[in-house]
């Protein structure tokens, strides 16, 4: 696998997993959780040359919210245990992944769209949009198709209001997700329904490939502003969202903010010298 899909070229450990079909090994390890995603060039090339191939697979972007989710979600946890690709989305986990000597950089689901819907109509691969409003969904998917003429999308939907991640109403939307003939279906319902139904969905839609994305046709659609450029690079877009959406994101991101000192605080004690020492002995002790 080259540089096929996009200018830049993948890495030698992308392009070796996507030869062997399989998914890259974790680069970090975030509460259990691993990344293994380091590019957003190597998670679009990968995810192209897995729907060219017919393997199919989930895409899910680590952030602090979804960590405080996965404390108290078994559904939650169990799709993130069995996903094929997982990226650092946010400042702090991607410092997490820096302290473990992890080279890679931000790669959010809002992100990955556009890339993604210009490998595919490169590719000739059919794409399917899942989620969010029906008004939102018919301006986002005219915009894609304005800015990549050659993308075929194959279909897309916007689920009722109480849309159950599993069950028999999910299982249905998969098959018509697998029947349109989509290779890749971007999923934007919010986590963590949309990771939950992207876990489903796989069984029922063998081949095609389920990126969650979101809010990211949000934004395309134009109902939300993104933050500017300068405030996503500085690592602060929660600021951004929490000053236009305070309501709704505030306690959201309260507990994140709970969850990054519990974590930093157990890192922190895992460093200190009388830690270190006692595992040493135990370690030691267990050997005698």
């Amino acid at each position: 696998m080259s540089g096929l899909f996009l200018d830049l070229p993948p890495s030698a450990e992308a392009a070796k997993s996507a030869e062997a079909g399989r998914a890259p090994e974790p680069i970090a390890t975030i509460d259990t959780v691993g990344v293994n995603i380091g590019k957003q060039v190597d998670l679009v090339h990968l995810v192209t040359f897995d729907a060219l191939t017919g393997r199919g697979g989930t895409v899910f972007t680590l952030n602090l919210d979804h960590l405080v989710k996965l404390e108290h979600d078994p559904a939650f946890r169990a799709a993130y245990d069995q996903a094929t690709y997982v990226s650092a989305d946010g400042a702090p986990v991607v410092a997490m992944a820096r302290r473990q000597g992890a080279n890679l950089v931000r790669v959010t689901g809002a992100d990955l769209v556009r890339p993604l819907c210009g490998a595919a109509a490169l590719a000739r691969v059919p794409v399917h949009f899942f989620g969010t409003s029906p008004e939102t969904l018919a301006t986002s998917v005219a915009v894609l198709r304005c800015e990549y003429p050659r993308l075929i999308v194959a279909d897309f939907e916007s689920p009722p209001y109480g849309f159950s991640p599993f069950g028999v109403d999910a299982r249905a939307a998969a098959e018509r997700i697998a029947a349109s003939g989509a290779r890749i279906c971007f999923v934007a319902l919010g986590a963590p329904k949309q990771e939950v139904f992207a876990e489903f969905a796989r069984r029922w839609a063998p081949g095609v490939t389920f990126v969650c994305i979101g809010a990211a046709l949000d934004f395309i659609g134009g109902r939300q502003s993104r933050a500017p450029e300068v405030l996503q690079a500085a690592g602060l877009e929660w600021l951004w969202r929490l000053v236009h959406d305070p309501r709704r994101l505030g306690k959201r991101y309260a507990l994140s903010a709970l969850y990054l000192l519990r974590y930093n605080a157990r890192e922190l004690a895992s460093r200190l010298p009388w830690r270190r020492s006692a595992k040493v002995a135990d370690k030691t002790t267990g050997e005698e």
